[in-house]
């Protein structure tokens, strides 16, 4: 049963736009998606390295704007007469760059932060986040600064003697999210089951033993924030081309939040838990929508996340596991006599 759930879920993904005929609600499925994968991104660090990092909008907010202004073109000035001019690229190129960009932040974070722990990684990660948004808050010239970053082009496809335009509407950026989301799993999968990965769950358990048996701390740790942080740029690329607007709001708190409350309750750790954290809290504030006050939903939505994490401590996904491991082990089981010959007695 456990087994046919996954295919059964991206069946239900794939056929979504037959049956979700409301375009709003496929606009939040979009939305939840893109924020599933820089949850999925989150959870690569916080799931299987134990790194908590506070500060991952960062990332994503460095992958909206990098796309953004190479798909859109910019000019960096340097020094006096000497400039830097990028015309428009297109909107795939645009996104490489994003999530290139954040990978070598991620690079670099983790070349400096990592030889800190616990609460002073926490530190390092909010700090990169703060300065990130007061970059792009103040350097106007570049990013706009609260005026905003405006007609961001939207994705496109060239079919040579076929077609060729943009992709407008919800149904072409729900499969590029879905492509996106499954394409990002895919990496993250291959990635823990891996040696490194291996590597990465050794150091959460206990870094001391991992240490002593050879495993380099450092190099796994930086591995795992660079990984991070390109999923992460990924997210906040997408993010950019489907709304077609940012500005440094992008960067605000609240998105980290909601990428640790996706991994936490779907189960950190786990492959599948901030894609099923994602969906569940991704929905709920819409469903919530109209039947109550604003502050009401509010609080509805924090006391579900506390009863999820009051009665499922270890998250959705582990508890389903770990039903789903007691129910197979409480099925009877029919034995039959043996007579030695490899027949059932009584033939």
């Amino acid at each position: 049963m456990t087994r046919v759930i996954p295919w059964l879920s991206l069946a239900a993904l794939i056929t979504a736009p037959l049956w979700l005929r409301e375009s709003y609600f496929l606009h939040v499925l979009i939305i939840t998606g893109i924020f599933i994968v820089a949850a999925m991104s989150l959870n690569l660090l916080l799931g299987y390295t134990g790194q908590l990092s506070l500060g991952h909008v960062g990332f994503f907010g460095v992958g909206a704007y990098v796309s953004a202004l190479v798909s859109l073109g910019f000019k960096l000035e340097l020094t006096g007469n000497f400039a830097v001019v990028v015309p428009p690229q297109s909107v795939w190129l645009s996104l490489f760059a994003g999530i290139a960009a954040s990978g070598c932040f991620g690079w670099v974070i983790g070349k400096i932060s990592f030889k800190v722990r616990g609460a002073y990684f926490v530190i390092v990660s909010i700090s990169f986040a703060e300065v990130m948004r007061l970059v792009a808050l103040n350097w106007v010239s570049l990013t706009q600064g609260p005026n905003a970053l405006t007609g961001i082009p939207p994705f496109s496809a060239n079919i040579p003697g076929i077609w060729k335009g943009n992709l407008y509407g919800e149904v072409p950026n729900y499969y590029i999210v879905l492509t996106a989301a499954v394409a990002a799993y895919v990496i993250i999968c291959r990635l823990v089951r891996s040696r490194g990965g291996r590597a990465m769950v050794a150091l959460r358990e206990n870094e001391p033993l991992a240490t002593s048996v050879g495993i380099n701390v450092t190099r796994y740790l930086v591995l795992a924030s660079m990984v991070s942080g390109a999923i992460a740029g990924l997210a906040g690329s997408l993010y950019a081309h489907y709304i077609g607007i940012i500005d440094p709001d992008v960067f605000q708190f609240l998105y980290t939040v909601t990428m640790v409350i996706m991994v936490i309750v779907g189960g950190k750790g786990t492959l599948a838990g901030p894609v099923v954290g994602g969906l569940i809290f991704g929905f709920v504030p819409e469903l919530l929508r109209g039947s109550a006050p604003p502050q009401v939903q509010w609080i509805i939505y924090g006391g579900l996340m506390i009863a999820v994490v009051f009665v499922l401590p270890n998250g959705i996904v582990p508890a389903f596991e770990q039903w789903s491991r007691s129910f197979r082990k409480a099925a009877p089981v029919t034995r039959f006599p043996y007579s030695g010959r490899g027949v059932v007695s009584g033939e």
